[in-house]
């Protein structure tokens, strides 16, 4: 994950992306359609010839192939005018790539969006090929349909897309980024070594990337059926401003791997190379919140948000001897930075009240936090929840605390049973 000051993640980032692009088939198809052809929704392309290792010519932003983007696309501070599909699950910008085997991010210096690098080969009878459409004005689709693996082997296939929306209403530049996995059924090709594919981004400059929990090993066959960020099963969402990832601002969260049958547990996984930069993680709310890190760096600091009725939270910390969280009597200032006396792995925020009635939703307590140290960090901020009975609607929320709260939701929902 990108290194930066600010990371916060929040399930509503996926908010701003308003489709109303149906899925190709009736059933619980993740596709966006508009690829294959030319459709009453937009229209569509072969990108490239049947091949193994190959790339497309350079596909112009703002063109007949490429509807979007009129102002380019500012990935990690430069910005480009045209890309590369390459063959191999992933697009380019400064030029074609055709390494088969997944090189672990950071790589080199060639900035790339993987949804499912690996080694594709479709030159099989059987196997599909690689499309672009243009759904709409605002959206691009890159489509690996059936495709095979190296070499000419057809069963099984993978189907999956990237797609990338211009998101110019944001500021010049930004876009947001869906990964869609229909159905994967191989995840290396036989001159691979049987390293799995890998998808996530990289700036191409050695520090600033993300991996999707997974890659490179077996459990990237899953991809399309396990955990996502948005909490449905084969769909990831990210939102790229001013040229960064998540993560580097409240107002644009990391999101959280989601578990469906656990929908109050948010689980996050980045890395950090500056222990004393905040991160800024977003999950549900409700009561109160536990903070859990289950590998990496400990907690050294927490900044709450403000906005909440007194503005202030009670700590709790675990007592690994009474197995039971521990009022400290400490209280916390939403707003100001609170350091631990001595790093922790855990620690229980409560005091939200229950008058507020925010649904438990990844969208509304945005929190940073700084580490003891460096290195991938997995944590979890689980939602402590009360139920009441008889909800009643609360009022939106005020023009400065939807300012402090950053993602905040812009409408309060009634809190279900």
């Amino acid at each position: 994950m990108k290194k930066s000051s600010r990371f916060s993640l929040t399930l509503l980032a996926s908010a701003a992306l308003a489709f109303s692009i149906s899925s190709t088939s009736a059933n619980a198809s993740v596709l966006l359609s508009g690829w294959e052809g030319s459709t009453e929704s937009g229209f569509g392309f072969l990108a490239m010839e049947s091949n193994d290792d190959g790339s497309s010519g350079p596909i112009i932003f703002d063109s007949y192939e490429a509807l979007a983007f009129n102002s380019g696309l500012n990935f990690f501070g430069t910005t480009y005018d045209r890309f590369f599909i390459n063959n191999n699950g992933n697009i380019t910008f400064n030029g074609r790539v055709s390494s088969f085997t997944p090189n672990p991010f950071p790589n080199s210096n060639q900035p790339m969006i993987a949804p499912f690098w690996g080694d594709v080969d479709t030159r099989c009878a059987e196997c599909g090929d690689v499309f672009i459409g243009s759904p709409n004005e605002d959206t691009l689709v890159v489509t690996w349909n059936d495709v095979g693996y190296y070499n000419q082997n057809s069963d099984p296939t993978n189907t999956f897309q990237l797609v990338l929306i211009d998101r110019e209403d944001t500021g010049a530049g930004n876009f947001d980024v869906e990964f869609r996995y229909e159905d994967i059924g191989w995840t290396s090709g036989s001159a691979s070594g049987g390293i799995p594919a890998q998808a996530g981004y990289d700036a191409g400059d050695g520090e600033n990337f993300f991996t999707v929990p997974g890659s490179r090993t077996a459990a990237i066959a899953d991809i399309d059926e396990s955990n996502s960020n948005t909490g449905t099963p084969g769909i990831w969402k990210f939102a790229i401003r001013d040229g960064v990832l998540p993560g580097n601002n409240p107002e644009n969260p990391i999101l959280p791997i989601v578990n469906p049958e656990t929908p109050t547990d948010y689980e996050f996984e980045f890395s950090i190379d500056d222990p004393d930069e905040l991160v800024f993680i977003d999950p549900d709310v409700a009561v109160g919140y536990d903070y859990i890190v289950n590998s990496g760096p400990n907690i050294a600091s927490v900044l709450l948000p403000e906005g909440y009725d007194d503005n202030m939270f009670d700590l709790f910390l675990w007592d690994n001897g009474l197995m039971d969280w521990l009022d400290t009597g400490t209280d916390i200032t939403g707003g100001v930075e609170y350091d631990f006396t001595s790093p922790v792995d855990r620690f229980r925020i409560m005091g939200i009240d229950v008058s507020n009635m925010l649904e438990p939703t990844p969208d509304a307590f945005v929190t940073g936090l700084t580490f003891d140290g460096s290195g991938v960090i997995n944590m979890n901020q689980n939602a402590v929840t009360v139920f009441v009975p008889d909800p009643t609607q609360v009022p939106a929320p005020s023009t400065l605390f939807l300012m402090l709260g950053a993602l905040f939701s812009t409408f309060l929902m009634r809190k279900r049973k």
